[in-house]
């Protein structure tokens, strides 16, 4: 064996791998020369198994070190076809499908769907008042909801545990709320072509000013938790940073568009629902940051509270007024009632159908099973979720069910900004540029 060679590293051409030829210039450019060809980038998976990346969302990360060189999205773990299964249903099934694409806030899917709807079928009109209140009441009661969970899980991935127990203790609150009005705590599909499911039950309005006046006994302990706590402005301030103009050209509303200081809001803009009628204002910020975004949450929730006590205002004057549209040939069966085993439709109710004429028997039967026609064309009407502009693209084809339903989710658009907020920061920053944007991956994987 030769002596000399080395017997653990085998030998190499000194002109093999990179070579670096220094020619006399400045250092500076030396240095900027090895920095881009360096070794010590690595790729790394952050989820979709993670705790801090809001759901089954896949994060491919470039770093060196601890800053994050390049960020991009790997979305599809939770794909649940839903838009493809609405065209094998009833216009009126669909809405038990919309109502779970974005689980945080499943009334604002279920609305925009059923808006779409009754522009095709010309009964925009026809709403009846009391229906069109509902909406709104429920809407602005889920804005909450959204907006408490947005608010505790960013607080929890930046270790503020005392954030995210208060904000799930108030969200039990509006769930139990859903529950007595629509018997269901998520995914409701109670807002229908026409409509709503049902009357409000005995005892709701009273409820839901309860809940009002609480809330503002609690909503106050937010701001003093964190508008002013040090570590928590330290984590947020400046993180997540992006101009009015790079929300704009990647079309990015919601919190994260108002926080440049642009108060675009739909229900101002563009008012749905009777919008028009309700007295509040839109939030704006100027910190173009997460902690703008957390701070308009914050405030767009005392927006929501004066909106709900608007409405159970109008409400308590609608007392046995219709909730569903007259037209018989749309509007689905809304007496609805529970038997005493807890299941089903009551005795009353069934003899109530069962007891009219065999025409109305079969009309029943048609309209449950079949459903009713809708006109050809294509509608869109957008709505202001929690997390921007959302809209159902309706196109019919003239029969019972969808040709095509295409939601246009805030969550799916508002991720185009990872990547520009979190270039060049550290990667705990990551975890809060990506929980300003409050991506909810139901919506995004639809």
């Amino acid at each position: 064996m030769a002596t000399d060679q080395d017997m653990y590293a085998g030998a190499s051409d000194t002109s093999e791998g990179r070579v670096f030829t220094v020619t006399g210039q400045d250092w500076d450019q030396i240095v900027e020369g090895l920095a881009e060809e360096s070794d010590e980038r690595v790729v790394v998976n952050m989820g979709p198994q993670h705790p801090s990346t809001h759901g089954v969302l896949r994060l491919i990360l470039e770093l060196e070190g601890e800053t994050v060189t390049e960020a991009r999205c790997g979305i599809g773990y939770l794909h649940t076809g839903i838009e493809k299964n609405m065209e094998y249903r009833s216009w009126v099934q669909g809405t038990t499908f919309v109502t779970r694409m974005d689980y945080l806030s499943p009334f604002f899917n279920e609305a925009t769907y059923c808006l779409g709807v009754e522009r095709l079928l010309d009964i925009e009109d026809q709403i009846p008042e009391k229906a069109s209140v509902m909406r709104v009441l429920l809407m602005e009661l889920n804005r909450i909801s959204s907006h408490l969970v947005a608010i505790a899980t960013g607080g929890m991935e930046i270790g503020a545990l005392t954030v995210m127990t208060i904000g799930f203790r108030e969200r039990e609150l509006v769930l139990d709320l859903f529950e007595l009005i629509t018997g269901l705590r998520m995914n409701h599909a109670f807002i229908r072509p026409g409509g709503v499911a049902q009357d409000l039950p005995p005892g709701a309005l009273d409820e839901i000013r309860g809940f009002v006046a609480l809330m503002k006994k609690r909503l106050p302990e937010y701001a003093a938790l964190c508008n002013a706590n040090p570590i928590f402005k330290a984590r947020l301030e400046g993180v997540g940073h992006l101009e009015l103009d790079g929300v704009l050209a990647l079309g990015i509303t919601g919190p994260v568009l108002r926080s440049t200081g642009y108060a675009w809001d739909l229900r101002k803009t563009e008012p749905y629902c009777g919008y028009e009628d309700y007295d509040f204002d839109v939030q704006t910020w100027d910190t173009k940051d997460a902690y703008g975004r957390f701070r308009i949450r914050l405030n767009e929730m005392w927006e929501s509270l004066k909106i709900i006590e608007q409405a159970a205002d109008r409400l308590a004057g609608l007392e046995g007024a219709p909730v569903m549209v007259a037209d018989k040939k749309i509007a689905w069966p809304s007496q609805l009632a529970i038997g005493s085993d807890g299941m089903g439709n009551s005795l009353d109710h069934i003899r109530h159908i069962m007891g009219e004429s065999m025409e109305g028997l079969i009309h029943h039967f048609k309209l449950v099973t079949e459903g009713f026609r809708v006109p050809p064309g294509q509608a869109y009407v957008p709505i202001e979720s929690p997390r921007g502009e959302l809209g159902a693209h309706v196109v019919s084809d003239g029969g019972t069910r969808p040709f095509r339903v295409h939601y246009r989710d805030p969550s799916f658009t508002n991720l185009q900004g990872t990547s520009v907020m979190s270039e060049g920061g550290m990667v705990a920053d990551v975890i809060v540029a990506i929980a300003s944007i409050d991506p909810v991956m139901g919506g995004v994987d639809r």
